[in-house]
């Protein structure tokens, strides 16, 4: 059996939802028909609630009253001083979303209040103390989040200005790309490209497809192969000379191989970790381009939007007082993160016009950085393939040495690779071992 009294309603909220009063008590069983008459009568007696807004839009109303953290007073007061509401609050308020039409029916009543709907009762005392109450919502919303804004695009030029100046290090990655033209030049050796300066780095994208006349080996993994090498022996030149000796000349091919097995020993952990020499590249290269390009605009839009409505329009009270001073201080921030944007902004097409000169400019800003980044992670899984290949090498037994992978064995084998199509790397680009030391062309 159900129990009348386990369950109690908000006869207000059934009102609002449902656009009638709600009752909770039945006619007992068992009344005479002159006592049920007398109630009927009573009911019919009872003055209607109005609900101005039409049962929908005051259903949804009274949900977005009902889930905030703060009361009806507190609302108003922080609505007439700038202050004292939460975002998680502001952005359930900017929900209601009345249209001029609604706050204009709102404003007009002049009926009695008192048999206004729990709703509309709200948003016209609401309305008629502060007419411009959602405005405010509205101004007060973008001064809770005009922090995080201006904060996420300040942290997109630090990113930008690093990668930078990550590109302009002389290290390891122009040895890739010096290597990459090297290669480009030898294998189109006695053609008119043969003797290249510079290549378009989207070429670097493309060498894994290069393969050698065996099809055991791609471009991509010869040069770093060759570069892993030549890093190892230079660690091992280095850590010679630190200890005044001389390496004694190889005789045999086992000592030769075990050479080469150490010198790209010692060169894995170079080249492996040059992605960590690029880490605001990458991040970069995932930035948002709208953000770079209207991000400031879009916020002092916001500015001059909210002053508009606000400044002047408030009676001179502690809201505008308090939206005033934070509008001012805003429009002078917008302007030195605005100077600071030209200056990264220049930076980048200095870069972009010193590795591609003549990008096409629809390429956009963070084209150059998706092209290192997909390079230098194209690099990373090279490395990883290298490694794994030598621990399997160093696990095969000697009489099984010639069932291991022939393109990986520690000894230098011949890849022959066919003429790279036309076009696959020439280019007007600056891009060549030549230019690196011109430090000043950046």
């Amino acid at each position: 059996m159900i129990s009348h009294s386990s369950n109690s309603f908000d006869d207000e909220l059934m009102e609002a939802l449902f656009g009638y009063v709600a009752t909770n008590r039945r006619t007992p069983a068992g009344k005479n028909q002159s006592s049920s008459s007398a109630v009927g009568a009573d009911e019919s007696s009872a003055p209607a609630t109005i609900s101005i807004l039409d049962p929908r839009k005051s259903q949804n109303v009274a949900i977005v009253l009902r889930s905030l953290d703060a009361t009806r007073a507190e609302i108003s007061d922080a609505l007439l001083t700038g202050c004292g509401l939460s975002t998680d609050t502001l952005e359930k308020l900017s929900r209601i979303a009345l249209t001029q039409e609604e706050i204009a029916s709102l404003t007009q009543f002049e009926g009695d209040r008192s048999r206004l709907a729990d709703t509309a009762s709200f948003l016209v005392g609401l309305l008629s103390t502060i007419p411009s109450a959602f405005h405010r919502i509205d101004a007060l919303l973008f001064k809770s989040s005009y922090d995080a804004e201006i904060l996420s695009i300040k942290e997109t030029l630090q990113t930008l200005e690093s990668g930078c100046k990550e590109l302009r290090n002389r290290g390891l990655f122009l040895k890739l790309l010096e290597a990459v033209l090297k290669a480009g030049n030898r294998l189109n050796a006695g053609t008119a490209r043969g003797n290249a300066q510079a290549f378009n780095l989207a070429a670097l994208c493309k060498l894994s497809d290069v393969k050698s006349t065996d099809g055991k080996t791609t471009l991509l993994l010869f040069v770093v192969q060759e570069v892993v090498r030549a890093e190892g022996k230079r660690c091992v030149l280095n850590r010679d000379n630190s200890f005044h000796r001389r390496a004694p000349p190889s005789s045999s091919s086992m000592e030769k191989d075990d050479r080469e097995v150490e010198y790209l020993r010692l060169g894995l952990p170079v080249v492996g970790g040059i992605s960590v020499e690029f880490s605001n590249v990458k991040k970069a290269a995932g930035l948002d381009p709208d953000l770079l390009n209207f991000g400031c605009e879009l916020l002092s839009a916001k500015v001059g939007k909210v002053k508009a409505v606000v400044v002047g329009k408030c009676g001179g009270d502690g809201f505008e007082v308090s939206m005033k001073g934070f509008l001012e201080q805003a429009a002078e921030e917008l302007k030195v993160v605005a100077e600071e944007q030209k200056r990264v902004m220049e930076l980048v097409k200095r870069t972009t016009e010193y590795y591609q000169a003549g990008a096409s400019a629809k390429e956009g800003p963070l084209h150059l950085f998706v092209i290192v980044k997909d390079f230098l992670s194209m690099v990373d899984q090279v490395c990883i393939d290298i490694a794994r290949n030598l621990q399997q090498k160093q696990r095969t037994p000697e009489s099984s040495a010639g069932s291991s992978p022939t393109h990986m064995t520690p000894r230098r084998a011949i890849a022959k690779f066919p003429n790279l199509p036309a076009h696959f790397l020439s280019d007007n680009s600056r891009t060549s071992s030549s230019s690196g030391s011109d430090e000043d062309e950046f």
